[in-house]
């Protein structure tokens, strides 16, 4: 394991990204069909709605290409309509504002692209259950009866409170940030360091219920991508409080993830799958975990542990580039063998949004770039 495939690995991906802007263009894509070369369109409310925009900024911090820039702000310039209607909008504004507004200002320091970033910030703090101290998921005509539902893929969304709480000197955004946090350590974090997709609370009084059918085979089972976010999201919890159990429970679930790979790195879509679904694969939870591990390698003290997080994204990155990596013009994405919901047979061993995302994103942390979450 050399840098060198991991920088001609970035600049093949960032590369992609240019040439794809010209085909895929003003769209929020998602994944690409079974049998197809190009992504779908989704609408710009739908949760993976930033990460083709998020993309094109990570493109452009590589290539300066203005074009790349251009169509950046143009997606985050139609992301207003679902930011100004609002009833549409759900848990996962971070992963829609991060990689876009939030990231136009880190990087330019856009005025407008600030003010979408708090608005989003704003609707993200109101979902906000008192009681049960959670942010509430989707909303009813996403899934009945989502009142007391949390997600471990809040985890993530939560970046954008603690931006809005420094760009705004508001310590209740990372207050709720951290209240949220601190339920699903209590309530998501198994002993053996896995996660389920979904605990529900009573919404009224806030009363634990238990884990809820999700994603994963089972809600005791290990969903991949679930354990990925929450390897990403404890870390960045870390990273904005310093609160040494956050970064503890990131390192134990980086490396229940690690240990679960198989041998070609590319993980199950749950870690307890039976055998005959084992042949669907989840790349995007690899490139999340990768990019999170590189988080931890960042953040740690020991050199021993840097070391060892360092080596397994690395690992991760390798198999990625070597089994499941796109970089030609056969089909728009460029990480095969991603997974949307094997529970609902949808978008199955295929390339997903974003598993390109965070490919890209980890690959640039191997340089020394910061991301966008």
């Amino acid at each position: 394991m050399t840098d060198k495939i991991f920088i001609e690995a970035y600049n093949d991906a960032a590369a992609k990204v240019e040439r794809n802007s010209g085909r895929i263009g003003l769209a929020f894509p998602q994944a690409v069909p079974d049998g197809e070369r190009e992504y779908n369109r989704e609408e710009p409310d739908y949760w993976t709605g930033g990460f083709w925009g998020g993309q094109l900024w990570l493109a452009y911090r590589a290539l300066k290409k203005e074009p790349l820039r251009e169509l950046a702000r143009a997606i985050e310039e139609a992301q207003d309509v679902p930011l100004n209607e609002f009833t549409k909008l759900h848990h996962d504004v971070g992963f829609m504002w991060l990689p876009t507004a939030v990231l136009d200002y880190r990087l330019t320091g856009r005025e407008e692209s600030r003010v979408r970033g708090l608005k989003a910030a704003a609707i993200l703090a109101s979902r906000f259950n008192l009681n049960g101290r959670f942010i509430r998921a989707w909303n009813e005509e996403n899934r009945e009866n989502s009142q007391g539902l949390a997600i471990i893929d809040c985890l993530m969304n939560l970046p954008l409170l603690y931006w809005a709480s420094r760009e705004l000197n508001d310590p209740r955004y990372a207050q709720i940030a951290r209240a949220h946090t601190d339920t699903v350590l209590a309530h998501f974090v198994r002993e053996d360091a896995t996660v389920p997709h979904i605990v529900e609370f009573d919404a009224g009084t806030g009363a634990y219920r238990g884990p809820a059918v999700g994603q994963g085979k089972s809600p005791d089972s290990a969903w991949s991508r679930g354990q990925a976010w929450a390897v990403y999201g404890f870390a960045a919890a870390y990273r904005e409080t310093g609160e040494a159990c956050y970064l503890r429970t990131a390192e134990r679930m980086a490396k229940r993830f690690f240990e679960n790979l198989p041998e070609d790195g590319i993980p199950y879509w749950d870690f307890c799958s039976d055998e005959k679904d084992r042949y669907a694969r989840d790349s995007t939870a690899a490139c999340v975990a990768a990019s999170g591990m590189l988080e931890i390698a960042g953040l740690t003290k020991e050199d021993r542990e840097k070391e060892y997080f360092t080596g397994c994204a690395g690992k991760i990155l390798e198999n990625i580039i070597t089994n499941v990596a796109d970089f030609g013009d056969d089909t728009q994405g460029i990480v095969r063998m991603g997974t949307v919901n094997y529970a609902q047979k949808r978008y199955i061993n295929t390339s997903v949004i974003y598993g390109d995302f965070y490919f890209i994103e980890a690959l640039g942390k191997m340089q020394g770039l910061t991301g966008a979450f």
